[in-house]
């Protein structure tokens, strides 16, 4: 804090020494050193709070910033869910509005399982056939 020498403190003490004298000096050098600690612990108060000062700005920036985020991710989320409930209730008006594309897929699952059927016998028959050579 200070930059003081030894030598200058020497000074200052024998200074002190005549000026006070031999018989109040223990007093007085005992009430400098608590004056001096507390205006170490007052320094060090201010210091403490200035720093928690500093990073409370900081977190309420964060916060902000965080808060930003969240807010833009809740839109796309509601956004979605919105742009979600149109096509479901866009694909539910056009089901029941054409019954009959539905009657044609079950036709074309009936002829998909002929035509299975009939390969398999003819794969039966074409072994059957085979064993008998």
């Amino acid at each position: 804090m200070f930059d003081i020498s030894f030598m200058e403190l020497l000074i200052i003490s024998m200074i002190a020494l005549i000026v006070i004298g031999p018989e109040r000096l223990p007093v007085v050098a005992r009430t400098i050193g608590h004056l001096y600690g507390r205006c170490r612990n007052f320094m060090y108060g201010i210091r403490t709070d200035i720093h928690n000062e500093m990073r409370m700005e900081e977190l309420k920036k964060m916060q902000s910033s965080v808060q930003d985020t969240v807010d833009s991710l809740e839109s796309s989320v509601q956004q979605s869910v919105e742009q979600l409930k149109t096509t479901i209730t866009n694909d539910v008006q056009t089901e029941e509005k054409s019954p009959k594309d539905l009657a044609a897929p079950q036709s074309q699952l009936k002829s998909r399982q002929s035509k299975l059927d009939d390969n398999k016998t003819s794969r039966t028959t074409d072994a059957d056939a085979q064993k008998k050579k």
